[in-house]
């Protein structure tokens, strides 16, 4: 998991709440920091893996960070979860394999320091073999880019 400090997590998803396009940024900027803090925080995770590997990473994602998840959902810190996929293909430069969207209970839980090593423990008892299997599943990627994004929920559009 990313850990980042809790104040500057907090300070940038209020200032990203003020600049959000499709007209957002006025319902937003009305509301309130706490509202703001105490709002659920969606985040999209691309991964974007060497030709050839995507079944080998998909199966190191679900078997050693998937479960991991949803112990975090069970204990409340995330409300959801999902992955896409591209249909198509896509340029080189433009191609992502999958995004997995978690939507985490608040921006500061999402990045407070938080620390799943006894989640991991109980996981995955062999140390050695979870650490050497995440260290392949990073090995494949060529590149991963987490993007916080807002989701509206379309009740104000007219």
């Amino acid at each position: 998991m990313h850990v980042f400090p809790r104040k500057a997590v907090v300070a940038a998803a209020f200032v990203a709440a003020l600049i959000l396009p499709g007209g957002g940024e006025r319902a937003l900027a009305q509301e309130t920091p706490l509202a703001a803090a105490a709002r659920t925080f969606a985040v999209e995770y691309y991964y974007k893996v060497k030709w050839g590997y995507f079944d080998e990473f998909t199966e190191l994602y679900m078997k050693n960070h998937y479960p991991i998840l949803q112990r975090l959902q069970k204990m409340g810190r995330i409300v959801s979860l999902s992955a896409a996929y591209p249909i198509n293909h896509a340029s080189e430069s433009a191609r992502w394999d999958m995004r997995f969207t978690i939507v985490w209970k608040d921006a500061a839980t999402a990045h407070e320091e938080f620390d799943d090593s006894s989640i991991v423990k109980e996981l995955y008892p062999d140390q050695d073999k979870f650490k050497k299997e995440e260290q392949r599943r990073f090995e494949l990627l060529l590149e991963h880019t987490d993007v916080p994004v807002f989701i509206d929920d379309l009740k104000k559009w007219k």
